[in-house]
């Protein structure tokens, strides 16, 4: 269930971070057809916090806001800030009860001190993972993703992929329709694939911008056809080796690994919004079969297409017609 969220102010916060839980949660949507949630900024320090950034922020809820959360969000923070001990508690107690939590960049510390990551798998910035790692030695650091799911606790990595590991969670709990179309509202990608590798290494092709971009709306709008990466080189004109080259530089994975996720999610949106047989989804998404679409539902979602369409038709695909 996701529909009462409180995210937490605290002393050295990042703005933006922050700012990422307000806008995907904190806004009422709801003449868009989109979920409205009970939605509350909250201190562990009293009713002003200062930002690392100098400014204040003032909320008149405290500790006990996150006893109702369904969802307690984290945002980064310095990570030598010492919090109180009472907020640890809080944390714990929100996962004992079937609270998730979900970190944003260095908010993933204070999961730490919390000792919500030992034995998890879990994400920070790729700048921060070291020391996380070296801090919380119990905890599974991956620092080449953008976010990690180890259900209830939610790492996200750095700054701009607070909005993927947001967005991820609404997708899950209330189908990729709504995630797309807050996604929309927000003039952000819905879903990225790749990792962090893309930004540590500093490519000279920037995401956005590279000479790749008409090709991959053109293989968006073609993913029912049979797509090879020496198809896919021609039109983009380079060579086979120099095309797979660049499209990791640039996307941060493989054409074809690529290809196969925008697949599985032109799948999940049909689905969930139309009645087609299941073997007409497999065609129209490119996988050509019901056993090759099985397949990679069961890698990336952990599911099968029926039972997907089982739990997410109802919510979404009534709410898109």
């Amino acid at each position: 269930m996701l529909s009462n969220v409180a995210v937490l102010a605290l002393d050295g916060g990042h703005a933006f971070e922050l700012g990422v839980f307000c806008e995907v949660f904190g806004i009422d949507r709801s003449d868009d057809g989109l979920p409205a949630y009970d939605f509350a900024v909250v201190s562990a320090t009293g009713r002003s916090v200062r930002t690392r950034h100098g400014f204040q922020v003032e909320t008149p809820h405290g500790l006990e806001r996150l006893e109702s959360a369904d969802l307690v969000g984290v945002p980064a923070s310095d990570p030598d800030v010492r919090h109180p001990g009472e907020l640890f508690e809080a944390l714990r107690a929100a996962v004992g009860r079937g609270a998730r939590v979900l970190s944003i960049c260095s908010g993933a510390f204070l999961l730490g001190e919390a000792g919500l990551l030992d034995g998890r798998r879990c994400t920070t910035h790729w700048r921060y993972g070291e020391e996380l790692a070296r801090r919380h030695p119990l905890a599974r650091v991956e620092t080449d993703v953008l976010y990690v799911d180890d259900d209830p606790v939610i790492t996200g990595a750095g700054t701009a992929a607070g909005i993927d590991t947001c967005l991820h969670l609404v997708r899950k709990e209330q189908g990729s329709a709504v995630a797309s179309d807050i996604a929309r509202r927000m003039v952000a990608p819905p879903y990225r694939e790749g990792g962090q590798s893309q930004y540590v290494k500093r490519p000279d092709l920037k995401p956005g911008t590279g000479h790749l971009a008409p090709l991959l709306s053109w293989l968006e709008a073609n993913l029912h056809e049979e797509l090879t990466v020496g198809g896919m080189a021609r039109r983009a004109g380079m060579s086979p080796r120099t095309f797979a080259r660049r499209f990791h530089e640039e996307i941060g994975t493989t054409p074809l690994q690529w290809i196969t996720g925008q697949r599985v999610l032109l799948a999940q949106h049909r689905l969930e919004n139309t009645d087609e047989p299941i073997t007409t989804v497999a065609e129209r998404a490119g996988f050509g079969s019901v056993a090759t679409l099985r397949h990679h539902f069961a890698r990336r979602l952990g599911t099968t297409p029926h039972d997907y369409r089982r739990a997410f038709r109802g919510t979404a695909g009534d709410r898109s017609r």
